[in-house]
C-alpha cells in the first residue's frame, strides 16, 4: 500500500493503525501487505514516525501528490498496488475486498470509494450529487488498486497534474481496460473514512463556495487559478 504524505505526522498513526487491523483479516499473509510512505519533501516528523512503525519510506522531492504516488509505486514489490490518502483510514475488509475485486481477471482499476469522518446536512447535500456522478462515470476513490504491471502500462500518474490526478489514472486504466474486455471495479464492503478537514478548515460549504471561485480565477487568469490550487492542495499542513 503506498501513501503519498506532505508533513502528515498528526494524521498518520490513524491510518496506520486502519492499516495493521487490515493486514490482519486480510486472509493471505499479513507479511505480504508492504505499506510505503512516500514523502513528499515533508518538514516534520513524518518520515521519523512512518520509520518507527516499520513502513518503508521514500522521499520524493517533486511537490505532487501524483509523484509521490509514482515514487512510492516505484520501490514497491508486490504485483498489486493500492493508493491512500494519508488522512484516511480504511476499512478492516479492505485487502480482502481487493483481492476478491481483482480475482476474475475483468477489473483493471478499482477504487472502495469513500465517506467522511463527520458529515453535516451541507456536506450531504454537496456529497451526494458527486457520488452519483463518480458512480455514473465508473470512478472513485477512497483505496485505488490495480495491478502493477497495468500501472507500468499507463506510465503512471501524470506528475505535471496537481489536482485530480486519481480520476485521469483511473480515466487512463479503463481506457486500456477496454482493449482487453476489461473495466473498472469497486471493492464493495470496504469503503474508506476520509478526513473532513478541509471541511472544518474552509466551512462546510466550501466545495460550492470554491467551484464559483475557481470559474473566477480561470476566467481572470491560469495564474490565479495555479495559486487557488497551491493554496488548497498544496500549503502547509495545520
Amino acid at each position: 500500500m503506498v501513501v503519498p504524505a506532505f508533513n502528515e505526522a498528526h494524521h498518520l498513526p490513524l491510518l496506520l493503525d486502519s492499516i495493521e487491523l487490515a493486514r490482519q483479516r486480510y486472509a493471505g499473509q499479513a507479511d505480504d501487505i508492504e505499506v510505503i510512505v512516500a514523502d513528499n519533501a515533508s518538514t516534520d516528523g513524518t518520515a521519523h514516525l512512518a520509520r518507527t512503525r516499520e513502513c518503508r519510506v521514500v522521499r520524493v522531492e517533486r511537490r505532487s501528490i501524483a509523484a509521490a504516488r509514482n515514487g512510492g509505486a516505484n520501490v514497491a514489490v508486490g504485483d498489486v498496488l493500492a493508493f491512500v490518502d494519508a488522512d484516511s483510514r480504511i476499512h478492516p475488509e479492505t485487502f480482502n475486498a481487493i483481492e476478491r475485486t481483482l480475482a476474475s481477471g475483468r477489473v483493471i482499476v478499482g477504487a472502495t470509494g469513500f465517506r467522511y469522518d463527520r458529515m453535516s446536512l451541507a456536506m450531504w447535500i454537496q456529497f451526494v450529487p458527486a457520488t452519483v456522478l463518480l458512480h455514473l462515470a465508473r470512478l472513485d476513490t477512497g483505496v485505488v488498486f490495480c495491478r502493477r504491471a497495468d500501472w507500468q502500462a499507463v506510465g503512471g500518474f501524470e506528475e505535471h497534474r496537481l489536482v485530480a490526478e486519481d480520476i485521469q489514472f483511473q480515466t487512463a486504466m479503463k481506457k486500456l481496460g477496454r482493449t482487453r474486455g476489461q473495466r473498472f471495479g469497486r471493492a464493495r464492503g470496504a469503503r474508506t473514512l476520509s478526513s473532513a478537514r478541509k471541511f472544518d478548515r474552509y466551512g462546510d460549504w466550501h466545495y460550492v463556495t470554491n467551484a464559483f471561485r475557481a470559474g473566477r480565477w480561470l476566467l481572470t487568469g491560469r495564474g490565479s487559478f495555479a495559486g487557488f490550487i497551491q493554496r488548497y492542495w498544496y500549503e502547509e499542513r495545520r
